[in-house]
């Protein structure tokens, strides 16, 4: 009885995923949990594992296809043999000068009238969306089969010029007129010799469609707060050597930042918050997304229930994510669930930044680069200037969700709880 694999939900509002690579042909027996496949979302690459031992009877996926969550990929039978399945034994048996060339099973995707059996899900969805005939749209997937790009190209190939524009008035005094003055054209740039023309990667692409998607789903809205780091400063330096030594790793500024902003929102739930079908949903767990650069994109593992850790416990916890992050070791649970973003840039940070919200949630937190500089502070009664530690910590917040009032009192008792550094290490 052949088992299917299914793309599973990689993270939070990932629709699809890209199949970059398969490690399996058809004909291999592969154990319960191997890796099948790699596939790439805007949020990270994973490896899909085998649900049960059993012979690759069919690849329903070609690389460089895009699948959607719950998208079939491969079918294995857990009752036959790979000499059954190939008229071989299996493939570590076979020596490597006698190997056969991998090849992926054709699936049955019908003629060229046939448009549901050749399209993937989205791609059809997108085509009804766009009022296109899908058996017009010549497919780029595997055996001709019509993927979700195929449709956009097609859809931006059919879309009508626009009308030029008006001729401006002529000129009154007898000078010519500014160009573009009350005028505006969208322009495409066309490379010239010497530019370097560098194709995005399947997650760069993806990673740019869903900052589109948040931007044009959301009305951003940015606030900042300016916060003395001279109390967090001091109680890292005298705690830093005998917490390096009792847990094994730095301990750096972020999980002050996040422990804060943890605090904050238990105090302010409109933060911690969807937008849903006409309701706003406040969550009960406080589940922390950090965003985490690697060598190939940004991702935001998730920190659950952050609430219910201690300083030192939220530091571990984000130490072992951004470890498993950057090492490529991060399951799809890790990436899923996240209630609120904290972006962490690093000591490039700059002053500050306006980070973009990861959908759905309604805000998110970019830390700014700390820097010496001289402020006005009272002392013994008499105002003086002084050098103090500051950093700039920017908030984005959905306006659908969230008005004025409560995302300033959010990051102003952000900036109190790390100004007064009640810790204890």
């Amino acid at each position: 009885m052949k088992i299917g694999v299914e793309l599973p939900a990689l993270g939070e509002s990932v629709l699809e995923g890209t199949v970059s690579r398969w490690l399996v042909a058809v004909g291999d027996w592969v154990e319960v949990d191997q890796p099948l496949v790699e596939v790439t979302t805007d949020k990270v690459d994973a490896e899909i594992p085998a649900p049960s031992a059993g012979v690759v009877v069919e690849i329903l996926a070609a690389e460089g296809e895009v699948v959607p969550v719950g998208g079939a990929l491969a079918g294995i039978d857990p009752e036959a043999t790979a000499s059954s399945a190939k008229g071989q034994p299996p493939a570590e048996a076979i020596p490597a000068s006698e190997a056969p060339e991998p090849r992926l099973a054709a699936p049955d995707l019908g003629s060229k009238s046939g448009s549901a059996s050749r399209a993937t899900p989205v791609a059809r969805r997108l085509a009804d969306e766009h009022d296109l005939p899908i058996e017009t749209i010549d497919g780029s997937g595997s055996d001709g089969r019509v993927t979700k790009r195929d449709v956009l190209r097609h859809a931006e190939a059919s879309a009508p010029a626009p009308p030029a524009p008006p001729a401006p008035p002529p000129a009154r005094s007898g000078r010519a007129a500014s160009p573009g003055a009350g005028s505006h054209a969208a322009g495409v740039y066309t490379p010239v010799p010497g530019d370097r023309v560098i194709p995005m990667s399947p997650m760069r692409r993806i990673i740019a469609e869903h900052m589109v998607y948040s931007k044009h789903t959301s009305p951003h809205v940015g606030t900042v707060a300016e916060v003395d780091m001279s109390a967090i400063v001091a109680l890292r330096a005298g705690h830093k050597v005998a917490f390096e030594e009792a847990n094994g790793f730095a301990l750096t500024y972020l999980p002050f930042i996040a422990h804060a902003v943890v605090r904050a929102l238990k105090e302010f739930p409109a933060l911690n918050a969807s937008v849903l079908e006409g309701a706003i949903v406040e969550k009960k767990h406080v589940n922390l997304g950090l965003a985490v650069e690697t060598e190939k994109g940004l991702i935001v593992p998730v920190v659950r229930d952050a609430d219910r850790f201690s300083l030192a416990g939220l530091a571990a916890e984000i130490n072992d994510l951004a470890s498993r992050a950057r090492n490529k070791k991060l399951s799809a649970d890790d990436l899923q669930g996240g209630s609120f973003t904290v972006s962490n840039p690093g000591r490039q940070g700059n002053l500050y930044g306006f980070a973009i919200i990861n959908q759905p949630q309604v805000g998110i937190i970019r830390m700014g680069e700390m820097i010496k500089r001289p402020v006005v502070r009272t002392v013994l009664s008499e105002d003086a200037i002084v050098i103090r530690p500051m950093m700039h910590v920017a908030l984005s917040y959905d306006h659908r969700a969230v008005d004025g009032s409560p995302a300033n009192g959010f990051l102003y008792r952000i900036r109190e709880l790390l100004e007064r550094a009640d810790y204890d290490l």
